[in-house]
Formats: C-alpha cells, structure tokens, sequence
C-alpha cells in the first residue's frame, strides 16, 4: 500500500455471508440499479462490457468486472476465474474476489471473497425477474443443475414465492439426490430434463452444458424460464425452439450480444432489459412464454458488496 494509506479490509466467505443483506433490503437495491443501468448514461452507472482472458493452456478463463454506481457512490472490480474442468476436483470451477475502492480518490477499501456475493446477487435477480415475469399461479418450480447456484435459487425463490412443487435434475444423479437431500423440504429428484420441465411454471437453468439441455417441445405454454448458464458465446442451454418461442428478457442486451451464445447462435431477438421492465419502459409480458438470459452485471457485484462493507463497517 502507498505510505500513510491503511491496509484494505480483508474480507473472507463467513464474513460475508455474516454481513450479506437479506432479500428484503438485497431486492429493493438490485432493482434500482438494473433500472438505473437501463436509463442509460443518465442512470449514472458507468460498466463496461466485463474482459474475459481466455488461459487455454488450463481451460479457463479470467473475467474482469469493473463498475461505479453514482446513487451508491460505490466502486468496485470482480476478478472471476471460470474452469470447466478442474483438475483438483476440491478446487471449485468458479471462484471470485470483489475490490471494493473509494470512489473519492482510487484507495483499496476493502477485499471480499466474491463467490457469496455471486452467488447470492445472480439469485437475487432472477427473483426479481421471476417476480415479473412467472405466470400467475405458479405452483411448480424446476431447477436443472445441482451446484451453488441451484442452491442459492432455491434459497431465495423458496423465501419470496409459494410454490407447491419442486424438482431437480442434473447430469450426475447422484449429485442431485445428495443436493435434495441437504434441503429444508422434499423436492423430487427426476431422471430426465423432460420429466422435470413438464408442466413446470418457473424453470431454472444453472448448468454446466455448452449445448443445449432444455428443448421447447418439453416447456409449458406460458412458462418463465431463467436461463443462467452458457455464459461465452459459443455454449448453450436452450435450443433454438425454446428461443424462438418465447419473449426474450436480458440484463443487457450489449452483454447478450456479445457472450450469450443462447442469443447469438439462435438469432433470437432481445425483446427488453429488465431494468427496461422495472422502469415501466416495457411491458412484463407474464401471459406468454418467457426468458431472462441473466449474464451477471458487476454493477449487482457492486451494490451487494457496498450493502456488505457497510453491514460490517456498523458492526465494528
């Protein structure tokens, strides 16, 4: 650090996970910045497009996540390395570390762990999009994938929404029966992506698949889908029907058409960005089959890591 400069906060998992905000404030905040976001240079939220370093001698990718939230007066960078096969099976393919700086003058403020926070905000906003978005009604919630973020969607959408039905599928079954196991409530394990999304009202989709898993002949008529995975644009996770087929929702649509290779590959036409819908700007169309194809924005890495720095610095 430059002379006189304190040392930054160091900030590991626990610690964040102690001082994340609950849903009740989380939401509120993540919401105002999408929409904020889409207002566009008004909106005072400076993000760039996130840099991804491809480290091919590994298979992985380094990705850079710098923005500045002028409501929260809030800076920060997430560094997120991706590896889709981990030599060290302990290793996680994901991990994330948040700079949170002084916007005032560029000092360190504080260094957190940023898989909670990814984790936690990625979850957060598909509420918020299931919340808009899920047909009326909504009884049955399927979740496709048995890893972190399966586990942070169905901790939130179980808080905020009454569903009656809940089912998970993964690739390795075993994995999803050792993931319904270490839950609150029975949920059924199936056997095939078919037998989870019949009928399903809301489907989540946060696998590792580069191509697709999820086919529109299996997906209810009016159903809300949050499509998490398949992050480079190059990989998949629905077919070209279930695109085809349904009104498209993005965080943002220069990122989409830059990454997702749901959008790219399919030609799907991008109909809104959230913040578009939570500023009244587009309308929630919760009668028709729907998609949120969520990238993650720093600026939601942003705002949750502000929320837990002040969490902790009022507790100290």
């Amino acid at each position: 650090m430059s002379r006189g400069v304190p040392p930054p906060l160091l900030l590991g998992a626990e610690a964040v996970e102690e001082h994340f905000p609950p849903a009740a404030l989380l939401i509120p905040a993540l919401e105002a910045a999408l929409a904020n976001f889409s207002r566009g240079p008004e909106g005072g939220v400076a993000q760039p497009v996130r840099t991804v370093v491809p480290i091919q001698k590994y298979n992985g990718f380094l990705g850079v996540m710098p923005a500045y939230s002028e409501e929260d007066d809030a800076l920060t960078t997430k560094l997120v390395t991706f590896y889709e096969h981990p030599k060290d099976p302990s290793v996680p393919s994901h991990q994330a570390t948040v700079l949170l700086l002084d916007p005032t003058n560029g000092t360190l403020k504080a260094v957190m762990d940023g898989s909670v926070i990814t984790e936690k905000r990625t979850a957060a906003v598909s509420a918020i999009a299931t919340k808009l978005l899920m047909p009326a009604g909504s009884e049955v919630l399927c979740i496709l994938g048995a890893g972190v973020q399966a586990r942070s969607h169905y901790e939130i959408f179980m808080e905020l929404f009454s569903f009656k039905e809940v089912r998970v599928w993964n690739r390795t079954k075993e994995n999803a029966e050792k993931f319904a196991r270490s839950l609150a409530r029975p949920v059924q394990v199936c056997s095939t992506v078919q037998e989870a999304v019949a009928g399903a009202d809301v489907i989540v989709t946060v696998t590792m698949a580069t191509e697709p898993i999820l086919h529109g002949e299996w997906v209810k008529a009016g159903a809300h889908i949050n499509a998490i995975g398949a992050s480079r644009p190059d990989w998949r996770e629905l077919d070209d029907d279930v695109m085809r087929d349904s009104v498209l929702y993005v965080d943002s649509k220069e990122a989409a058409l830059r990454e997702s290779g749901d959008v790219i590959l399919s030609g799907a036409k991008i109909f809104a960005e959230l913040g578009e819908v939570l500023l009244g700007t587009k309308p929630a169309l919760c009668e028709q089959t729907t998609v949120f194809k969520s990238l993650g924005m720093a600026i939601e890495d942003t705002v949750a890591a502000k929320m837990v720095f002040d969490s902790w610095s009022a507790s100290s």
